[in-house]
């Protein structure tokens, strides 16, 4: 179970623990066999592709856990647009400690800065429309704190969190309820009770006829899943005064233009996190900063 007393901070420590320990808990002996601990020098953290940089911080915590005598340079902020050959940042110490933190820090750099990336692309493709592009929660089983941050980056926004940051009524829920013969009102008014004092409640509809049923059962937000975009601008259209909606289900790069001209107001994509490729980003040693101690 999650530790709720954890801070982000302090959530972010333990996801790099486990990396190093996953990488490095049996020790570097390719490094220790060959390295002399005294050898001393720089190496440059340097973009092999083109796209929107994210995870430079995430970087130096990972080096500098490894080796705290390190001296990690950011060259390049996060958010910033990168290309072939942008220097990121630069360390200098330890040429084995370097080597040690190599592999998890640049696994770290390229799924975030692929995550980063992927949203601006979809961010771009919706811009001069009023549609938000967010997060799900089909991310990396471990990472999510920092994939949602990758997504920020990108300029898109979070969804949940977690379960407990928001009542999103989905197919099953309804399912399951419905069984029992319970009707939409029924069960909006159910989850409204029960949550916490001014939380929007969420419903999932999968046709135009049941998101008006929902929006007219009292849902803050209606989401429409796996909806044609002439069935989303519909069910918009039918949309009390105050009620938003979400589209969700089945939306790639080539249609989220087309999604985001319907009048939503939400866009939800599970491949920002889940189908994100990694950002091509390397780490070199620089022959000539060599020495020994």
């Amino acid at each position: 179970m999650t530790d709720k007393s954890l801070t982000p901070e302090e959530q972010i420590d333990r996801i790099i623990e486990l990396a190093l320990i996953e990488d490095t808990g049996q020790g570097d002996v390719t490094s220790e066999a060959l390295i002399p601990a005294t050898l001393l020098g720089t190496a440059t953290i340097q973009a092999k592709a083109e796209g929107i940089l994210a995870g430079v911080e995430i970087a130096s915590r990972v080096l500098l856990r490894v080796d705290p005598s390190l001296k990690f340079t950011v060259l390049i902020q996060d958010g910033s647009k990168i290309r072939p050959g942008d220097r990121i940042a630069t360390v200098s110490g330890r040429v084995i400690g370097i080597l040690e933190a190599e592999r998890v820090m640049l696994n770290f750099l390229q799924h975030l800065s692929g995550i980063a990336t992927l949203t601006a692309r979809y961010v771009s493709r919706t811009e001069g429309t009023a549609a938000t592009i967010v997060d799900t929660r089909k991310t990396t089983p471990g990472l999510r704190l920092l994939e949602k941050y990758a997504v920020r980056t990108g300029g898109g926004k979070n969804h949940r969190l977690h379960l407990g940051d928001g009542i999103l009524i989905k197919d099953n829920h309804l399912a399951a309820l419905r069984a029992l013969c319970a009707n939409m009102k029924d069960i909006i008014m159910k989850a409204r009770r029960g949550a916490p004092e001014g939380m929007k409640v969420e419903v999932e509809t999968t046709s135009v006829e049941e998101a008006k049923e929902a929006a007219e059962a009292g849902a803050d937000i209606v989401l429409l899943d796996n909806m044609s975009p002439d069935e989303m601008h519909r069910a918009v259209d039918q949309m009390p005064d105050g009620v938003k909606t979400e589209a969700s289900g089945g939306i790639n790069l080539n249609n989220v233009r087309a999604v985001a001209e319907t009048g939503v107001d939400i866009i939800s994509i599970g491949a920002l996190t889940h189908s994100a490729e990694a950002l091509d980003i390397s780490l070199e040693i620089e022959p000539q900063t060599l020495k020994l101690s």
